[in-house]
């Protein structure tokens, strides 16, 4: 490491908030003036951001990038794994498609590979930036694994950074969670952590005061936080763990009924967030056809396997209540990526390269067919919309390995750099695109919503929400709330004990 402060964050177990608090840390450390880079040597996840040059990381180091003002690259993260089918997943390295490996395939045979990846992307960050925020996975205590895994404590001592561990109060158990973890790390792993925080506490502090110094004391460790739980945070989530937390708080009084198909492979849904931040729209996930009822907006969101997903919806029964919502001119069906493809006469995937089906009927809604191919597309796209009449200059991101075809009369959707992407039925009721993103573009959203609205009898809204400076004011208002909670001014005198520690090595 060249010059580079690095801090890393683990956790108790996953979804504790690693990846919310590495993105309060790059806003923070941006705030103050320093080149901030988020790193996760290796992620598992269906949520994937593409970055400036067409590549696939991890959505969450993407997000944490823009926090800290910076384009992502792919040594922000230079392993992700993608689930598509039972115990086997796409390795993805430096934003490509490496090949498809079983668990204990991976484990075995890429991890010599996976170490020079990390220390390779550490070494080229570490002569760009200031800092290097970064985030762990799981659980460092995972002893059944911690012989070679590519992403906890190995990393911590690759970059020589000192570790916070995080625990989560809102599941219950923090003190043992977090003393238990100590208890199983190596005790050189253990003198790495130089203290712990509490993350989505809800309730008076001070009744937690007798448990902090009882875990001070017990374990030498201090605590330099207590994060306070904050709602409605408007930034990205990392994967489907968090979709419980999605429709948690809803105000289901509101005027525009959206709902959300939630299939087993489902990927990239924080297409749908602006939604949530619109002051007319209920957001729903469903799973079943009794839950899918009359909405004004049906989304069929990414499917890392389209293929598996679409089974799930014919087994359901949601594929025929679709079906009949379309027929009855109830509601406006919209696809993306693995939805748009799911729209359409049929998927076909000769070379079992997602599913060991050759080939599954489709909703039959749009005239297009799909064939699953080997060559991923990852783009960042731009292109003009039309809908409704009016034009609409959009921007997004595709990531699919699906090539798609007309088969009868198609009304094009976007026109992008000497190509049509996606479709619509002459009514446009049923829209389909690869455009993952197409409804953080505020204009279009707008419209669209406004349509449902006419068709409801309602006046429109036409002052609503730019979703971009919300997420740019989410940053800061997470940056703000976790600076007041944590011992800052004790984490950056770590950081610094530690560069010098290294360079007299």
């Amino acid at each position: 490491m060249a010059k580079a402060l690095p801090i890393m964050f683990q956790g108790t177990n996953s979804d504790v908030g690693k990846s919310v608090i590495v993105t309060a840390f790059c806003r923070i450390f941006a705030q103050d003036g320093h080149q901030t880079v988020p790193f996760k040597s290796q992620n598992m996840s269906l949520n994937s951001y593409i970055t400036f040059d067409g590549k696939e990381i991890g959505r969450a180091q993407g997000v944490q990038a823009e926090a800290a003002g910076i384009h992502a690259t792919t040594h922000m993260n230079p392993i992700l794994i993608k689930p598509n089918r039972d115990n086997e997943s796409q390795i993805v390295v430096h934003g490509k498609p490496y090949k498809n490996m079983e668990a204990g395939i991976y484990r075995k045979e890429f991890f010599q590979t996976g170490i020079e990846l990390i220390k390779e992307s550490l070494s080229v960050l570490s002569e760009i930036y200031e800092r290097i925020v970064i985030e762990g996975a799981g659980s460092p205590a995972e002893i059944n694994l911690n012989d070679r895994e590519l992403v906890n404590m190995r990393v911590a001592r690759m970059a020589n950074a000192p570790v916070i561990l995080i625990g989560d109060i809102e599941k219950g158990g923090v003190f043992a969670s977090l003393v238990g973890t100590l208890q199983l790390m190596e005790p050189e792993d253990r003198d790495r952590v130089i203290g712990v925080i509490i993350n989505k506490f809800r309730g008076d502090v001070r009744l937690l005061e007798s448990g902090l110094t009882w875990f001070e004391e017990y374990t030498g460790k201090p605590v330099l936080g207590v994060i306070p739980y904050i709602q409605h945070l408007n930034i990205d989530a990392e994967d489907s763990v968090s979709l419980n937390q999605y429709t948690a708080a809803q105000n289901t009084e509101k005027e525009l009924d959206i709902v959300v198909i939630q299939y087993p492979k489902i990927s990239n849904f924080t297409d749908v967030d602006p939604f949530f931040a619109e002051p007319d729209c209920h957001v729903r996930f469903i799973t079943s056809a009794e839950q899918l009822q009359e909405p004004d907006l049906v989304i069929l969101p990414g499917s890392k396997n389209t293929i598996e997903d679409l089974i799930f919806l014919s087994e359901s029964g949601i594929a025929q209540k679709i079906v009949e919502l379309h027929l009855k001119k109830k509601s406006v069906l919209f696809g993306i990526c693995g939805g748009y493809q799911m729209l359409g006469k049929d998927i076909q995937d000769p070379l079992a390269i997602e599913s060991l089906h050759q080939i599954m009927e489709g909703l039959c809604l749009l005239p297009i067919q799909t064939t699953i191919t080997k060559e991923k597309t990852t783009v960042l796209s731009d292109g003009v919309l039309d809908l409704y009449g009016k034009s609409f200059r959009v921007t997004g991101y595709e990531i699919h390995m699906g090539e798609t075809e007309t088969t009868g009369e198609c009304h094009g959707l976007i026109e992008t750099k000497g190509r049509t992407d996606g479709c619509k039925t002459a009514d446009e009721k049923v829209i389909g695109t690869y455009f993952h993103g197409i409804f953080h573009n505020d204009e279009f959203r707008k419209e669209l919503l406004n349509q449902i609205r006419h068709s409801k009898g309602l006046a429109p809204i036409n002052n609503r929400i730019s979703y971009t400076q919300l997420r740019e004011e989410a940053f800061d208002r997470l940056a703000d709330h976790v600076r007041g909670h944590v011992k800052l001014d004790f984490i950056e005198r770590k950081m610094k004990e530690y560069q010098k520690r290294r360079i007299t090595q």
